[in-house]
């Protein structure tokens, strides 16, 4: 007779200790209710693929597999294929990085290079420095190798220096250890604001000379609409910045391939933690993704990603500007995804989820992108994926919520708009 399945408390028991800081997101709890068709969800970053032809996607996969099928369907390397490591630096040249193709190591998308380099790095109970806020996926990393996640403040311009080094400076005192800062310095998840190239080369100072490594996140780097974008920060510091990359955004997500760009020391580890975890990530998609970078016109690609995105940018700025109360801030991102909302600290986005989706709309409430709870009177808005027409559709009910929030607590009353 088989044994019976064990009730979840009994179960509850036998879990690592680890396993108690595996919580879904509030990302994810928004997910069932945000995919309903008459929703209109600002709420998930999905890249927009209306713009990709899939009758070239289908092409490139089924020239990949007639012509080069025995390789694509085989087991790979641990760091990832030599071609696409070559084709990477050149995409990365874009950024001013010059790199050698021996220093990247490709994951299964970036999420999975972030989880292995915290692995390599992190005990339990070390410091990691985050922006505030930050990308809700890297605080769910963090919260598993059960760090300390120490939130530095930003302001219109990124992270802010000078709340760094009193940062570092404070954690050490009490005798914390620092391993790395995390930051997202393009278009930032979940803000939108870019660093500035005189801030990225502070910021690079303070952290070589406290010897603390930049773990630099760049998904959103070449998805810039109003102007160039800086330098990335590894294109001016080759041994202390760790760079992530990643495909998901300026190609398609479904193949899930990232990378890493370390310095010479760390590649070794960073290798045999991608062989333990994976084997090797996924020949095919790698080849899929170097195929399509050999053979079609990805820049332009690109391009018209930015020209879709833009138009969804402006669409959502026109509308705060049109439907939000006065008290409210946010925003202005030049490229990415994203629109972070401030509110009067009254006000807690989390409680306005369920009237939110009662008018039809979605969203994040921004608390899920601090580790301590932080930021119940903000939220993130997503451009990426709705129409300009459902944007403006959503931020206007959205609007709505907030004014009538705001006047039942004695504040404006929902005719004091922009």
């Amino acid at each position: 007779m088989s044994k019976l399945v064990p009730h979840e408390e009994n179960l509850t028991a036998r879990y690592a200790e680890r396993a108690a800081r595996m919580v879904p997101s509030e990302i994810r709890s928004l997910f069932a209710v945000a995919s309903r068709p008459e929703i209109v969800s600002l709420a998930g970053g999905m890249p927009n693929l209306s713009a990709l032809p899939m009758e070239m996607m289908a092409d490139v996969v089924q020239k990949l597999i007639l012509e080069n099928g025995q390789e694509a369907l085989q087991y790979g390397s641990g760091q990832g294929h030599p071609r696409l490591r070559e084709q990477i630096c050149e995409m990365m040249a874009l950024e001013g990085i010059r790199a050698k193709s021996d220093d990247v190591v490709i994951t299964t998308g970036s999420q999975a290079a972030l989880d292995l380099i915290t692995r390599i790095f992190v005990d339990p109970g070390d410091v990691i420095l985050v922006e505030a806020p930050s990308y809700v996926g890297a605080l769910g990393v963090f919260a598993q190798y059960q760090s300390q996640v120490v939130h530095i403040a930003m302001d219109d311009k990124g992270l802010i220096p000078a709340a760094l080094t009193e940062a570092i400076t404070k954690v050490r005192a009490a005798g914390g250890k620092i391993k790395f800062l995390y930051c997202i310095p393009n278009f930032q998840n979940p803000s939108g604001v870019t660093m500035p190239a005189s801030r990225r080369t502070e910021i690079l100072d303070i952290c070589r000379e406290a010897e603390i490594f930049v773990v630099e996140d760049n998904p959103y780097g070449l998805l810039g609409f109003d102007g160039p974008v800086p330098n990335a920060m590894r294109a001016e510091d080759h041994e202390n910045v760790i760079y992530l990359g990643s495909f998901s955004k300026t190609i398609v997500p479904g193949l899930r391939v990232g990378w890493a760009l370390v310095p010479q020391g760390v590649k070794e580890k960073l290798i045999i933690a991608n062989e333990s975890s994976v084997l090797c990530p996924s020949n095919f998609a790698q080849l899929t993704i170097s195929s399509y970078l050999a053979h079609e016109p990805w820049r332009d690609q690109i391009a018209s990603f930015c020209s879709l995105y833009k138009e969804r940018r402006d669409a959502m700025l026109e509308s705060l500007d049109a439907h939000f109360p006065a008290s409210a801030t946010w925003t202005k991102p030049k490229g990415g995804f994203y629109v972070w909302v401030t509110l009067p600290p009254e006000i807690d986005t989390k409680v306005l989820v369920p009237r939110a989706i009662a008018a039809k709309v979605a969203y994040v409430p921004g608390t899920a992108f601090y580790a301590d709870g932080f930021g119940s009177w903000q939220m993130r808005l997503s451009y990426c994926h709705p129409t300009p027409e459902r944007i403006r559709k959503g931020v206007a009910a959205l609007g709505n919520v907030v004014k009538e929030e705001i006047a039942r607590r004695g504040g404006e009353t929902p005719k004091a708009v922009r």
